[in-house]
């Protein structure tokens, strides 16, 4: 049984002026924690994330696994949105991860995520953390002790319009933003832990002085309690997330054999 992992962070987004901090150290923090539990693991930083980068590495990923094996797949950096071309998103919207190379157009979509996850060979495990965001709401919850309180979070959410340079394009975003927001379900052939709710943001954080995902510190400390299965590792992890400081709430989405089967 082969247990293999593919960890990204991109915090250098350029042409955009929303740079983030903690993830690059996100993807080497992951590979480090999965390397501990016999994960092989490739890590793309930054330039080296672009749209055909993550994809090539992805399908290498899973298109090598056989059965019995394990994969993982994180995603650290902004995540956004773009109006649904196909009619199959109740709230008009395709989610996507933001390569590097966002501002060039290039963008991975939820509906390539499908169609790279559909390849996946039959009992194979594909665990996929993504610490990003699509939109947001904001509340109040218990403090969290290590919060840096000199630093200001940063939202990990790309907002269309500063990526977008087409007009038509941009005119349908608008019409799109208008458009009430409702939660889809989850269709990836994986168990997927989020770092927030589709109606909320994940924060860029800081924890001691040390930048990091909120969702990604808690879910690596709450690692280290040794959980048995996913679902008592994201019922760890929701012990410190939402906090006052990062309004955030982590969702584990699979089917219930997957959240109390095999952990990472």
């Amino acid at each position: 049984m082969a247990k293999r992992a593919l960890c990204v962070g991109i915090d250098d987004y350029p042409g955009t002026n929303s740079d983030l901090s903690g993830c690059v150290n996100d993807a080497n923090d992951w590979a480090a924690a999965l390397k501990t539990r016999k994960y092989d693991t490739v890590v793309l930083l930054d330039k080296k994330a672009t749209r055909k980068g993550i994809v090539t590495a992805l399908n290498e990923l899973i298109q090598g696994a056989q059965a019995g094996d394990s994969l993982v797949f994180t995603f650290s950096g902004h995540g956004s949105w773009l109006p649904d071309d196909n009619g199959d998103e109740p709230d008009g919207r395709d989610e996507m991860l933001c390569p590097y190379d966002i501002d060039k157009e290039q963008y991975l979509m939820d509906d390539d995520l499908a169609t790279i996850f559909d390849q996946k060979p039959a009992d194979v495990r594909l665990y996929f953390i993504s610490d990003s965001c699509h939109s947001g709401s904001v509340a109040k919850f218990a403090p969290d002790p290590l919060a840096n309180r000199n630093r200001l979070p940063k939202i990990r959410l790309l907002p269309p319009l500063q990526f977008i340079k087409d007009p038509s394009q941009r005119e349908r975003v608008l019409l799109a933003m208008r458009a009430p927001v409702s939660s889809k379900g989850e269709k990836y052939p994986a168990l997927l832990l989020s770092g927030c709710k589709d109606v909320e943001f994940s924060y860029d954080a800081d924890f001691n002085g040390r930048p990091n995902g909120a969702m990604t510190r808690v879910a690596i400390d709450a690692l280290k309690k040794k959980p048995k299965t996913p679902q008592e590792w994201h019922t760890e992890i929701r012990r410190r997330l939402p906090s006052q400081t990062y309004p955030q709430t982590p969702q584990l989405f699979g089917g219930t054999a997957a959240k109390k089967g095999r952990m990472l």
